[in-house]
């Protein structure tokens, strides 16, 4: 164990929390969550962090670091008229099938078949009202918007993982200055509250199918390739495993999907956390006792952002998204041929709009999956 371990851990956990705990706030408060519900929402993922990146890391002496699933979360809190016990029976849906994944060789090579272009246009029109929603808060909150949009641009030039991370500072100091800020409730320690699911057949496919690809498209793929890019050969069945049992466990007390740590997981990866790849690994217990440690103080973390204006978790969860967005939609046109089926794809899911019951993002994902087929099959046409 070195210093630069133990830092490495420390800076993933707060770039990964502090940049992304808006948009989980943001989902809980989209499918009518209570407080107290938030509170044990959030304490559930970080035990949920802490259990699994200490049995992931020490298990496979590898530095592999979980997170949550941020754009599931907003995909989340996109979703209209569904109730925290009908999201919780989607997010039981989605586990299974995190699960079946790891264990049935078939689904995974169907999940591997579905074009990128077209599951990055369902991410990118998942997360595009978010970022829309940072430019309709110049209008209600200029000042505070202004600001913490300036910040996040300037540091954004150095440093894209410490960017969210300063505009949200900025928005609470500016918060606090002007005297914006409500009574703080008194601080607690956090507790679990059991949600009962419920199984709505149209959340079910609207939500929960949404979520496990979505899930895999932008959260799991990316955290192995990260492993990948740094030498590791990863096992993807257990760590697959391991994540869909504790997204299973903790969708009882509210919580969404637990996954691979992408962004965050290469401060823990690389050179800088230390110089030989085989005592990597160590950074993992590091990381999971810092997540131990904000599950303890889960339920006031969500009471000082309730003390806040409305505004700086809008812009917060904006800003924390604008890069998913960005690279979500040079994956989607990264293929000159799938540009019209990605482009469909994006602007149904991004149009909010529900048929059946079912919402935008399965919508998109089937208008895209179907002009991809036709495109296929009018190419094979015309060669034979």
């Amino acid at each position: 164990m070195t210093p630069s371990l133990v830092l490495s851990a420390i800076v993933a956990v707060i770039v990964g929390f502090g940049g992304s705990v808006a948009v989980v706030l943001a989902a809980a408060e989209g499918v009518g969550a209570t407080p107290l519900q938030t509170g044990s929402w959030v304490a559930a993922l970080c035990i949920s962090m802490a259990v699994t990146t200490g049995i992931l890391s020490v298990s496979q002496r590898l530095p592999i670091v979980t997170a949550w699933s941020t754009p599931g979360a907003a995909l989340i809190a996109t979703s209209s008229g569904v109730s925290i016990e009908q999201a919780v029976g989607a997010f039981l849906l989605c586990a299974l099938l995190i699960l079946a994944t790891a264990f049935i060789k078939p689904l995974s090579a169907l999940v591997a078949k579905i074009p990128g272009s077209v599951a990055a246009a369902v991410l990118a029109g998942v997360v595009f009202p978010f970022v829309v929603s940072v430019f309709d808060s110049l209008v209600s909150a200029p000042l505070l918007t202004g600001s913490m949009a300036l910040c996040f641009i300037i540091i954004r030039l150095f440093s894209a993982a410490w960017a969210v991370i300063g505009a949200l500072a900025v928005g609470i100091a500016l918060s606090v200055f002007t005297g914006q800020v409500a009574p703080l409730a008194p601080l607690r320690v956090s507790e679990f509250v059991w949600v009962a699911p419920a199984f709505e057949p149209a959340v079910l496919i609207g939500l929960g199918l949404p979520l496990y690809l979505v899930t895999m498209a932008s959260q799991n793929l990316p955290g192995f390739a990260v492993l990948h890019a740094d030498g590791y050969q990863v096992p993807s069945r257990p760590i697959l495993g391991v994540t869909g049992l504790a997204s299973f466990a903790t969708a009882f007390a509210g919580a969404h999907t637990t996954s691979l740590a992408a962004i965050s997981a290469s401060i823990c990866t690389g050179p800088d956390a230390h110089p030989d790849p085989e005592k990597r690994w160590l950074g993992g217990p590091v990381y999971a006792l810092c997540y131990a440690l904000l599950a303890l103080g889960a339920a006031s973390i969500v009471g000082l952002f309730a003390s806040f204006p409305p505004e700086l978790l809008l812009v917060t969860a904006g800003l924390a998204l604008a890069g998913p967005l960005t690279n979500a939609l040079r994956g989607s046109l990264a293929n000159e041929g799938d540009h019209f089926p990605a482009v469909i794809t994006f602007v149904l899911t991004a149009s909010g709009v529900a048929f059946f019951g079912i919402g935008s993002a399965f919508w998109g994902l089937c208008a895209g999956l179907l002009l991809t087929s036709l495109a296929y099959l009018r190419t094979r046409t015309a060669k034979a």
